[in-house]
């Protein structure tokens, strides 16, 4: 199982830009699709976004659209969040996600490794 270890996230005002990070180890990074999903305190976690495990191809879900940006560096084993136009619902602890094989995923039970996430908290 490839082990994930998530970065970048912080305070940032609304409007605000994060870039977060999650790097990957122990596993063959490019035979992985990534996800990165969010939990709120006391909501459920919510897929923010996916790609593809060679080709990297996004998806997202609806809260994301239009202001996040996912993408995959094989080469370095990470996968990238670039959050821009952030609002104060943004804030969540964002987890990053893998699942080994193709396809594309947005529910949580369908990934088999987690990071421990990072914290992200937008100020009004």
């Amino acid at each position: 199982q490839v082990q994930l270890v998530e970065s970048g996230g912080g305070l940032v005002q609304a409007g605000g830009s994060l870039r977060l990070s999650c790097a990957a180890s122990g596993g063959t990074f490019s035979s992985y699709a990534m996800g990165w999903f969010r939990q709120a305190r006391g909501k459920e976690r919510e897929f923010v976004a996916g790609c593809g495990r060679s080709s990297g191809i996004p998806y997202y879900g609806d809260s994301a659209k239009g202001r996040f940006t996912i993408s995959r560096d094989n080469a370095k084993n990470t996968v990238y969040l670039q959050m821009n136009s952030l609002k104060p619902e943004d804030t969540a602890l964002y987890y990053c996600a893998a699942k080994l094989g193709g396809g594309y995923y947005r529910t949580a039970t369908d990934f088999g490794s987690w990071g421990q996430g990072t914290q992200v908290t937008v100020s009004s």
